[in-house]
């Protein structure tokens, strides 16, 4: 969990607005508590001096209330109960009313010319709320009871499997071990079996941001959202499919070896060797990471793999706290200071087992200076130790910019903030940092480069089209373009288009596909995501080179190296006062988003895909 202006997650980020992590209002009673609208705050003229009284005020009562905020939410995720609910409902809906008056107060200085460092604020203050809730009674409220409410069904749901009933993380560590097509298939099936009821309060969450955000100037929410990268939010989209078509070739590259291998395993009756491929076959419930099946996929013929980490770690005796100390010390062996002692007192690093909790990983600041924590229900395998480094990235650049003005506490861009700890990973998966600190006794040689980078690409490369999809269904829903009766129809179209895969059977009538990923009922825009995994590669292409490294990338470990975590927390100290461009040439000398280093990072993997691939019939036909 990332720092917003109301707490923010890694993953259940809210950004400058409403929690993404927000629930069921319970009665009547949060409405009528909702705050009164700030009649009593001073009048400040519209000059430059007004303006920057405006701004220190707004930064003043937001930095207070933002406190509250986020110990409440961090209370309501980590006990989830009927008071902790209603608690987070009325902190949440006392929030947006508070941003939403500062939005359009901002709005009275759009023709003021004021200082630069004022004017980025005022357009944070006016760009940054996730849902921001209409100037009139009750709906911030009505916002806020639906929110909490959608992100609570989720966070408690449970459904049958094999006549018991089981949580998300049970059904996320069968579905990554079967290879039973019928039981893919049923935990695929089981776990959407908790949205449908979702989908009202969804249609009217949209109906409510949507005039919110026309009232903040904005034809809808989706491009409130894309308009918060320092650009025109038609020239972000058009950005966005720019890096999706440089990398799209290497994910169809991907896409068809991965078929045609679970073509061999499973028949053409399970999966032919042409079109789409079978969603819940990919050993992830969302099918957005294929690693999982590794073994199902791993090449035949150039290599195998010498280790598995998740038996690394098991047989070294890990247990998660270990792995938490262990992705601390990466941090610190780049010069940066250790955790603060109240992040072990305080973090959720395991599934407590007397209460229901959010278990989806998130990385949090509670006082915007020193209280960071996490909140896992850390496991002990390969997964959870590359999430530890990734939440702990989070943390670090939290604590990075706590000096910055209230305003400026956050990454650069969203995306920023999920590159930085994936940037880390891709150092803390490599047989050289794991090597480096004991777990490998000796690093492989070259004949192991396609076994380890066939395993990076099902997650990295995997992902991408997912992480560009997700956004693209919510835009449209925001647009009306998708209206609710086609919310389904057009997620698995998506599916389809995007990422060449169908769900294992069709979908009942009632079906609400989007809300069992945890983003959707959740609020938390996820373009980020995609952002961050073109991102990353370029931070871990200019930190290679800054470390002297002339080896292949993907064997790159910046572990150990000061002057590379010198540089890496200059640019994290920025935090947001400056563009993102100019953030990422601080650390990596280039001024845009360059897809070309992932294509760097793969290169062999791809040549060796191609041949593979030689005389299949590749694509979906989408």
């Amino acid at each position: 969990m990332k720092r917003s202006l109301m707490t923010a997650a890694a993953v259940c980020a809210l950004g400058l607005g409403l929690a993404a992590c927000a629930g069921m209002a319970m009665n009547s009673e949060a409405q009528a508590a909702a705050p009164e609208q700030a009649a009593a705050a001073p009048a400040f003229p519209a000059t430059a001096e007004g303006a920057t009284a405006f701004v220190a005020d707004a930064e003043a009562r937001l930095a207070a209330l933002n406190e509250e905020a986020a110990r409440i939410q961090w209370t309501r995720a980590t006990n989830i109960t009927f008071d902790t609910m209603w608690l987070e409902s009325r902190i949440n809906a006392k929030y947006t009313e508070t941003q939403v008056e500062l939005a359009n107060g901002a709005a009275r200085f759009n023709d003021v010319q004021v200082p630069d460092d004022v004017r980025r604020k005022l357009n944070l203050l006016r760009l940054g709320i996730v849902l921001p809730a209409p100037n009139r009674p009750g709906a911030a409220a009505e916002l806020a009871e639906i929110t909490t409410r959608l992100d609570s069904t989720y966070s408690v749901g449970k459904f049958d499997f094999q006549g018991r009933q089981i949580t998300l993380d049970d059904a996320n560590i069968l579905i990554a071990e079967s290879r039973n097509p019928e039981e893919t298939k049923a935990l695929y099936e089981g776990w959407r079996t908790i949205s449908p009821v979702m989908a009202p309060d969804y249609a009217r969450m949209v109906e409510i941001a949507n005039e919110g955000s026309r009232e903040l100037g904005f034809a809808d929410t989706g491009a409130m959202w894309r308009a918060g990268y320092d650009m025109d939010p038609d020239a972000f989209a058009a950005e966005t499919d720019r890096l999706w078509e440089q990398v799209k070739p290497f994910y169809e590259n991907l896409h068809c070896y991965v078929r045609n291998r679970l073509n061999a395993k499973y028949g053409d009756a399970v999966q032919p060797d042409h079109g789409p491929i079978r969603a819940d076959l990919l050993g992830n419930m969302w099918s957005q990471q294929w690693g999982n099946i590794y073994d199902v996929v791993a090449p035949t013929t150039g290599g195998e793999s010498s280790y598995d980490l998740t038996e690394l770690l098991t047989s070294q005796n890990y247990d998660a706290n270990r792995m938490v100390k262990t992705g601390e010390n990466f941090y610190v062996s780049m010069g940066l200071d250790p955790l603060p002692q109240t992040f072990w007192e305080r973090s959720m690093i395991t599934r407590p087992q007397d209460r229901e909790v959010v278990c989806h990983a998130s990385a949090w600041n509670l006082d915007n200076l020193e209280d960071i924590r996490i909140k896992m229900c850390t496991q002990v395998n390969g997964d959870d130790f590359y999430t530890v480094h990734h939440e702990l990235g989070h943390n670090y650049y939290q604590r990075a910019y706590k000096d910055q003005p209230f305003l400026f506490k956050n990454g650069a861009n969203d995306g920023f903030h999920e590159a930085i700890g994936d940037f880390v990973g891709l150092s803390a998966l490599t047989p050289t940092y794991l090597n480096q600190i004991g777990l490998l006794q000796t690093v492989p040689g070259d004949e192991e480069d396609i076994p380890f980078l066939l395993k990076m690409a099902l997650d990295k490369i995997a992902f991408l089209p997912f992480g560009l999809m997700v956004d693209r269904w919510r835009w449209d829903v925001f647009s009306g373009e998708t209206a609710p009766a086609e919310y389904n129809d057009a997620w698995s179209a998506n599916m389809l288009k995007y990422q060449g895969l169908v769900p294992p059977g069709p979908r009942p009538a009632n079906a609400f596909d989007p809300g069992a990923k945890y983003h959707i009922p959740g609020n938390t825009p996820y373009t980020r995501y995609f952002l961050a995994h073109i991102y990353q590669f370029q931070f871990h292409r200019a930190a290679c080179k800054q470390a002297g490294w002339t080896g292949p990338l993907h064997r790159c470990s910046i572990y150990g190296n000061k002057e590379v975590g010198e540089r890496f927390n200059v640019m994290m100290e920025m935090g947001q006062s400056r563009p993102w461009p100019e953030a990422m040439a601080a650390f990596t000398g280039e001024n845009g988003n360059d897809a070309s280093a992932v294509a760097d990072y793969f290169a062999p993997l791809n040549v060796w895909l191609t041949e593979q691939n030689r005389g299949k019939d590749c694509g979906w036909g989408a």
